[in-house]
């Protein structure tokens, strides 16, 4: 095994914390040139006229998944050293839902609204403010909502161990979502852009 690097001790926290810099400049260049730091971008998936997010974010989703798979698979990465939070399920499902109806509210998620932010864009200044706002609020009153926030615990916990079935099925199931899940997108958009073209004509 040669990784996760950190966990084998390749490199301490410092070195950590110029890796985690350097891929985080380039995660928001990448997301700035991909256009995921303008909001009407962002939003056109909520028309379904543009979901290139939807396919970006599975693309990454999937291409992260089967490499550590595979990576796994030959030895080269343990999959028990690599980090995982546990699961609440309600209040992460809580959590999601409000995170969701952020978004489409203000049009940003919190890493895109860095990238807006990083371009000068107002609305993503106004968004960025209301998520530290946000996140004080909730620390302030943590202590009433500290049982909630500890409910429904599973542990660390992944799907195949979840539906007892083996890593590569899981793996396998999700690729063949995803190809349904683009092809649906595709499909999706071009119904709406005729729909849009017949309106205008």
């Amino acid at each position: 095994m040669n990784a996760p690097l950190f966990k084998f001790g390749l490199f301490g926290d410092n070195v950590g914390l110029i890796f985690a810099f350097v891929i985080g400049i380039a995660f928001g260049f990448a997301l700035e040139r991909a256009g995921f730091g303008n909001v009407r971008k962002l939003t056109a998936q909520f028309y379904f006229t543009d979901l290139a997010v939807f396919k970006v974010m599975f693309t990454a989703i999937v291409t992260a998944m089967t490499g550590l798979f595979y990576l796994a698979w030959i030895g080269f990465v343990d999959l028990s050293q690599v980090y995982l939070t546990d699961t609440y399920i309600v209040p992460q499902a809580v959590g999601g839902l409000l995170l969701g109806v952020g978004f489409v509210v203000g049009g940003y998620c919190p890493g895109t609204s860095c990238v807006a932010v990083s371009t000068g864009k107002i609305d993503a200044v106004v968004f960025l403010v209301g998520i530290v706002a946000g996140i004080f609020a909730f620390g302030e009153m943590f202590p009433l909502l500290e049982s909630f926030y500890n409910a429904t615990p599973m542990g660390r916990i992944t799907l195949p161990e979840l539906l007892h079935v083996p890593y590569g099925v899981v793996v396998f199931l999700v690729i063949l979502m995803a190809v349904g899940g683009f092809a649906g997108a595709t499909w999706v958009e071009k119904t709406m852009a005729a729909k849009k073209g017949g309106q205008t004509a």
